[in-house]
């Protein structure tokens, strides 16, 4: 008998993408490897095949800690599907979900700034 598992996320969105993500040598090592992925792993990008064919980014998610076993995360960016061209296209937009990522001021203390609207609903991107 063989103990352990390698495991490849595949997800429609990320938060079961979060939660697979264990690759360990012995199953009583899990917890540890849940807490080492939360610390070290700031953002989830999750991408897409699409109806057309094409890849896209589907959403931008920060990984915010730990509740107990259970990876938290937080949806930054998402796309939003608005219909398909007649040559069979996805249309469709990129839209903020108005949550500041926690590793902005980290980005700020190296020098890059990201204006505010960046993260407003309300303005396109």
């Amino acid at each position: 008998m063989r103990i352990g598992r390698a495991v490849t996320p595949d997800a429609t969105v990320p938060g079961p993408a979060a939660r697979v993500v264990v690759l360990t040598a012995d199953p009583a090592f899990e917890d540890t490897v849940r807490s080492i992925f939360a610390a070290a792993i700031r953002v989830i990008v999750q991408l897409s095949r699409l109806s057309d064919g094409k890849r896209r980014v589907m959403s931008i998610a920060e990984i915010t800690g730990l509740e107990g076993d259970i990876i938290q995360m937080q949806e930054i960016y998402k796309f939003v599907r608005t219909g398909t061209a007649p040559d069979g296209a996805v249309q469709g937009h990129f839209a903020a979900t108005g949550v500041r990522p926690r590793f902005l001021g980290d980005l700020i203390a190296q020098g890059i700034k990201i204006p505010g609207a960046y993260f407003d609903p309300s303005q396109p991107l």
